[in-house]
Order: C-alpha cells, then sequence, then structure tokens
C-alpha cells in the first residue's frame, strides 16, 4: 500500500483543519449571536460550548489532540499495509465528517469552518482511498454499522478533545 494512501489521511486532516483552525474564532464571534438568534430551539449548553470553541488557544489544543489519533490512525494503516481497522475506521469517520460540514453549511445557509475543503480535500480524497484500498484488496466490506462506527468514532476523538483541551485551558 503506498503512502499516499494511509499517511495521506494525516495530509489531508492537516489541510482541513488548518482551514479550522483559521476559521473558527472569527466565524464564531461574528455568526453565534445570528444563529442564537435564528435558532432559539437550540440549547444554550450548545451555544457555551461553540462560543468556547472561540477561543483560538483552546480550539487549537482540542485540534492538536484530535490530530494526535489520526496520527496514530494513519501510522498504523502504514504499518499494516492499510489493513488496519482503526485505519480504516478513521479513513471512515474523516469522509463521513465531510458530509456533516457539508450539512452545517447547508443548515445555516452559508459557510461554516470546514466547509470550504470539505468537498475539496476531505471527500475526495477519501474516495480515493477507498478506491486504492479495494484495488489492493485490503478494503473490509462496507456496511451501514461500519459507517455508523466511523462517524461515532470521530465525534467521540472530537468531543474527548476538546473536553481535554477545555480543561488544560481552564489549568492556565
Amino acid at each position: 500500500m503506498t503512502r499516499a494512501v494511509t499517511l495521506g489521511l494525516l495530509g489531508a486532516w492537516i489541510v482541513h483543519d488548518i482551514e479550522e483552525l483559521v476559521m473558527v474564532p472569527r466565524w464564531t464571534r461574528e455568526k453565534v449571536p445570528g444563529l442564537r438568534e435564528r435558532f432559539p430551539e437550540v440549547p444554550e449548553a450548545v451555544w457555551r460550548r461553540l462560543a468556547a470553541a472561540g477561543d483560538g488557544r483552546t480550539f487549537a489544543l482540542a485540534v492538536g489532540g484530535v490530530g494526535l489519533v489520526v496520527a496514530a490512525a494513519a501510522a498504523d494503516g502504514r504499518r499494516t499495509g492499510g489493513r488496519s481497522g482503526f485505519y480504516q475506521s478513521a479513513l471512515i469517520g474523516f469522509g463521513l465528517h465531510g458530509g456533516v460540514h457539508l450539512a452545517q453549511a447547508a443548515a445555516v445557509r452559508g459557510y461554516t469552518p470546514g466547509s470550504a475543503t470539505a468537498p475539496l480535500v476531505v471527500i475526495p480524497f477519501t474516495v480515493w482511498a477507498r478506491r486504492r484500498l479495494r484495488r489492493a484488496g485490503v478494503l473490509r466490506p462496507a456496511r451501514a454499522r461500519d459507517a455508523a462506527w466511523g462517524l461515532a468514532l470521530a465525534g467521540a476523538v472530537t468531543a474527548g478533545a476538546h473536553a481535554v483541551a477545555g480543561r488544560l485551558a481552564a489549568r492556565r
């Protein structure tokens, strides 16, 4: 399996998360007040968490935490020639999270951080890598539960990284 398929996951993630690192603080400051008014049914706790993401340092810590997991998945994929269940689940989660970004942008009827690189980097890389894994005979059959697991893994890693980042930031 080529490095581009396995370690490329980390590269694609870096490109995508640079967009988020650059855009989240400003977007949060500028857009959240209007979204709060437009979507009053959203619980206050969600708005507080989103506002906390606007703190660039805390958000950068969370991105770094997710990056460690993505790097580990990519390295495991490289070590196993793409056969690793961890790598393949991370790849599925990465691709599906690109769809989440597009859904978020559709819900707010505009740009959201991550929605520019989702259709340009995240989704195309995932499709390409899965095709390469399939051609190499190492791609596990795609099942609905694998997609759910990949998306759940992405969500859990993201939530965990944000929780740890929040605690680390609070200690400062």
